[in-house]
């Protein structure tokens, strides 16, 4: 049964999908914590340092709830990143309508000054709180939301899960916390608050959890794509293309399954690959044979149809100024080489691209533009390229808003919620160009 509870917990996180769930109404919690609560009424401390009831957060509120540590170096940072930005979204209506809670799980270093410092660095506002406290009762409550995961099955302590509720009404799902922000926004501003009436149910704690489908694509997007590409190059992890070239499928197969398994035979690839990428180590992400093969094929029928990778950043192709279109397009295309340049962690084509992105934006008589590039084609370092690339997204965002042709070429505008930073690239995936391969997924596509 326990195994069968931690399968659910980390389909329900892992494949990002939303499990819509009626429950009860929740039973309020009596002074003395006498039987019959639906929550554990825990005290835990906040951020400020003030000690509080975790049912009185929650309480007659719309909440969305997750777990993280600070010293993470993976998932938490990407999470908070999505509630950071799920909060910009949401306007004035946070502290007042919607709440967030992030619960540490690692409250020995995570103290109340630790955590404030924390909430600082994404810019959280009124409304958002992070707890810490005493690890049993940290553990008893994520236990009963459904967010605990056994740490010695994740790479960083836990799954990347976020659960969201009405108390009031007694509607709760649990989704990623690596979802969509706007998306999961809607559902808090749209779906909970129209939830007027409670709905008879099952507890939150008995929720099915959704099965998973036999979907190459779907299952790749969901699980692999924010780490991996197939022929664009390494990212987080390898570019999977090139690994179905270069590893033998039954071994990759094993290896995508149980890499945890797989790392403790001390297998000398897997090795190579922990060497390699060691900030991040590949998951366990609780496939199942038949999921690791649709993945596979799917890979197989993407890759057939992918440009090949470069074996190093210097492949981002340059645009040849001779070659280049006018106005617009020539302008918005020296911004995509920089972009690009900048996400594969290069500085190859920079200088020269930035200096085409002032000619084609002093002929468009846009000094904003013009200015900006002058002043990234001087840089010579990635942080100096790095920082310069910010003021000239500024200015480009505000070209393209202007600019129909620049839209209807399918440029968007992405925006980084950690840095709170907004850049131009192609519609697909994100391609972060101030943290690169570092962090290459983190951000979204805002229009």
């Amino acid at each position: 049964m326990k195994g069968q509870t931690k399968r659910r917990a980390l389909a329900a996180a892992l494949v990002g999908f939303v499990l819509s769930i009626a429950l009860a109404r929740p039973v309020r919690v009596a002074a003395d914590g006498r039987k019959g609560a639906t929550f554990p009424d825990v005290t835990l401390t906040t951020q400020d340092g003030k000690d509080v009831k975790f049912y009185d957060l929650i309480k007659d509120r719309i909440v969305a709830i997750n777990v993280i540590y600070t010293n993470c170096q993976y998932a938490c940072p990407i999470e908070t990143s999505r509630l950071a930005r799920m909060q910009q979204l949401l306007g004035d209506r946070m502290g007042r309508e919607v709440f967030f809670i992030s619960i540490s799980i690692d409250p020995e270093h995570d103290t109340p000054a630790v955590l404030k410092a924390y909430a600082a660095k994404f810019n959280a506002g009124p409304g958002w709180t992070f707890l810490t406290g005493k690890m049993a009762d940290i553990d008893l409550l994520s236990k009963k939301l459904g967010l605990w995961s056994d740490p010695t099955q994740t790479q960083d302590g836990h799954e990347p899960m976020l659960v969201v509720g009405n108390e009031a009404s007694g509607q709760w799902m649990r989704t990623s916390a690596l979802d969509n922000p706007a998306y999961t926004a809607r559902i808090l501003t749209d779906w909970l608050t129209g939830w007027r009436a409670a709905q008879p149910g099952k507890s939150y704690a008995q929720a099915p959890a959704l099965a998973r489908r036999d979907d190459g694509e779907y299952l790749y997007r969901s699980l692999c794509a924010s780490c991996h590409s197939v022929g664009q190059g390494d990212r987080i992890g390898p570019d999977l293309g090139r690994a179905l070239d270069t590893h033998d499928r039954a071994w990759l197969s094993e290896y995508i399954l149980r890499p945890d398994v797989v790392r403790t035979k001390k297998d000398p690839i897997a090795t190579a690959l922990a060497d390699k990428y060691r900030e991040v180590r590949m998951p366990n992400l609780s496939l199942t044979p038949g999921e690791v093969q649709a993945i596979l094929r799917y890979i197989d029928v993407k890759r057939s149809g992918a440009a090949p990778a470069g074996a190093a950043a210097a492949s981002v192709p340059a645009i040849p100024r001779a070659a280049a279109a006018s106005g617009s397009t020539a302008l918005i295309n020296a911004a995509l080489a920089v972009h690009a340049a900048l996400a594969h962690d290069t500085m190859v084509g920079v200088t020269a691209q930035a200096a085409t992105l002032r000619e084609m934006a002093t002929a468009a008589n846009d000094p904003a533009v013009a200015t900006a590039a002058a002043d990234l084609a001087r840089q010579t370092t990635l942080a100096d390229a790095r920082r310069a690339f910010g003021a000239v997204s500024d200015a480009l965002v505000v070209y393209a808003r202007s600019h129909a042709d620049v839209r209807a070429a399918g440029v968007r505008v992405a925006y980084c919620p950690m840095l709170r930073k907004s850049w131009l690239q192609k519609d697909g995936p994100v391609q972060n160009p101030y943290y690169g391969n570092r962090m290459l997924a983190c951000g979204e596509l805002t229009n």
